[in-house]
C-alpha cells in the first residue's frame, strides 16, 4: 500500500511538471509570435488609489516602527535581537552570534527603510490634500 502511494505521488508530480513545461513553452511561443500585442501601459500614475490607501499605509508603517523601536521585552524589536546577539557572544556561540547578527543588520536596515518611506508618505499626503485626493488623475 505504501508503494502505491509513492507511485501515485510520483506520477502526479510528473504530470504536473509536464503540464507546466507545456504551458511555459506555449507562453513563450505566444510571446514570440509577430501578431502578439504588447502589454497595456498604465493610463495614469495611480495617484487617486495611493491617496486612498495612504492612511492605511501610514498605520502599517507606524505599527512596524513601534515594534522595531520597542524594548528588550518585545518580540521583533531591534533591542531584543541585539540582546540575543550579545548573549550568544557571551556564551561563546560564534555561529549563532553570526547568524543573529545578520538578522540584526537586516532588521536595522528595515527600520531605516521604513523611516524613509514614512517621510515619503508624508509628502504624498501633502500632495493629496492639495490635489483633491488625486481625483484629477486620469488613471484608475
Amino acid at each position: 500500500m505504501d508503494v502505491r502511494r509513492h507511485t501515485r505521488t510520483l506520477l502526479a508530480g510528473l504530470a504536473a511538471a509536464a503540464l507546466l513545461a507545456g504551458s511555459a513553452g506555449a507562453a513563450s511561443a505566444a510571446d514570440a509570435s509577430p501578431g502578439a500585442k504588447p502589454a497595456a501601459k498604465p493610463a495614469g500614475d495611480g495617484a487617486r488609489a495611493l491617496c486612498k490607501r495612504a492612511p492605511k499605509i501610514d498605520k502599517r508603517i507606524d505599527r512596524a516602527l513601534k515594534r522595531l523601536d520597542a524594548g528588550k521585552a518585545r518580540r521583533g524589536s531591534v533591542a531584543r535581537l541585539q540582546q540575543r546577539v550579545d548573549n550568544a557572544k557571551k556564551a561563546g556561540h560564534t555561529e549563532i552570534a553570526t547568524f543573529l547578527q545578520g538578522r540584526l543588520d537586516q532588521r536595522e536596515s528595515l527600520k531605516k527603510n521604513l523611516e524613509q518611506r514614512q517621510k515619503d508618505l508624508a509628502g504624498v499626503k501633502t500632495w493629496c490634500e492639495k490635489n483633491d485626493g488625486g481625483t484629477k488623475d486620469s488613471g484608475k
